[in-house]
């Protein structure tokens, strides 16, 4: 088993990020993380039947009584129908509070579940499993825990830690080259953020990320992990520089929202988004155009889009972002940069800004 480890460090308590090969196989490991008898497996379709068994076997064998959820795969599936289905699920399991939900699978079923746990008998623990690179390298970190209303994105939720996360790239063999694609779009966006060193590495590893090359996977994860880890640990709710996170989000929510979910993956919408926040921050005059196009580039190589769908107006995606979370006040707040690696919280965005970026 090759593996490494870094940790969560919060005011109460600290959590592990477990990265490496061979991981889901070697109960010792995650096992001691489960606290009780009772444990929830929320997984999906696509998922389960790769991975679920030897978890469930494990389980098993350790005299755990298990239960199991497994959903149709998708972001239309993140719906208070399926957040239903998952405490009806604990409820027949008779889940005691000290049950563990265990969430098998991409960030909508971390997202999910962890919302589950959050809910039941007023918080019980849940560890994450993530089998894709996008919550591999951000939904399965930081405890943020929600579903999506036809409304807005992540509109329903709450902040809830898991007791571990552990990320088994094994899993990533297959999963769909579209979907690695979309999950190294979190990836770059912590270079744009926070380490431009990191955004020129990525620049000189495409190939090798595209080809999922172990070690360089490994090395990715790690450094986007490191950094969401950080800021986690200095903003755990997301009053201060968390919302740095969000570079892209407001946009590519919004996106999602317009789609319906369907025709746009998350990492595809927030490479569209942050792509549409550097021009916006260029067009402020705080980066330079060439930055922009340097993110362009990198997204392309990634296999990204870069480009917003057809069949939406510009005043309709606006519509969108005022809902979006990360407003406040009814206010725009946009994260923004000054150029690659320094990302800024800006405030009373004019809208007209706005929408000549969405009509460019």
């Amino acid at each position: 088993m090759n593996m490494q480890t870094l940790h969560v460090d919060l005011a109460q308590r600290r959590y592990p990020i477990h990265v490496g090969s061979g991981l889901l196989t070697n109960k010792e490991l995650w096992l001691p993380y489960l606290r009780g008898k009772q444990v929830l497996v929320i997984s999906d379709e696509n998922v389960a039947p790769h991975y679920l068994p030897p978890i469930d076997e494990a389980l098993q064998s350790d005299g755990r009584q298990v239960g199991q959820l497994v959903l149709p795969p998708g972001e239309q599936e993140k719906t208070m129908l399926r957040f239903s289905e998952a405490l009806h699920a604990l409820a027949m399991l008779r889940a005691n509070r000290d049950a563990c939900v265990v969430a098998l699978g991409g960030g909508v079923v971390g997202d999910l579940a962890g919302f589950a746990a959050a809910c039941w008998m007023r918080g019980i623990d849940f560890v994450q499993m993530p089998t894709t690179l996008l919550a591999m390298v951000d939904s399965s970190v930081g405890g943020k825990t929600a579903v999506d209303l036809p409304e807005g994105k992540n509109l329903v939720g709450a902040f809830h830690q898991p007791r571990a996360v552990i990320a088994d790239i094994t899993t990533l063999s297959t999963l769909p080259q579209r979907e690695l694609s979309a999950g190294l779009a979190e990836v770059v966006k912590y270079g744009a953020i926070f380490d431009e060193g990191f955004f020129a590495w990525l620049e000189d590893h495409t190939t090798d990320l595209l080809a999922r090359r172990d070690e360089v996977i490994i090395e990715a994860i790690l450094r986007s992990c490191q950094h969401k880890a950080n800021v986690v640990a200095r903003d755990e709710t997301e009053q201060g520089d968390r919302a740095l996170l969000n570079f892209g989000h407001t946009f590519g929510h919004a996106l999602e929202t317009a789609t319906e979910y369907g025709s746009l993956l998350h990492g595809e919408a927030v490479s569209i988004g942050m792509l549409l926040a550097a021009r916006l921050s260029a067009q402020l005059g705080r980066s330079t155009v060439h930055d922009s196009d340097r993110l362009a580039a990198l997204l392309r190589r990634l296999q990204l889009p870069v480009e917003l769908p057809g069949g939406h107006t510009p005043a309709y995606l606006l519509e969108l972002m005022r809902l979006d979370k990360k407003s406040l006040s009814g206010a725009l707040r946009l994260i923004l940069w000054r150029g690659i690696g320094h990302a800024e919280i800006v405030r009373d965005i004019p809208e007209s800004k706005v929408l000549a970026v969405l009509r460019a």
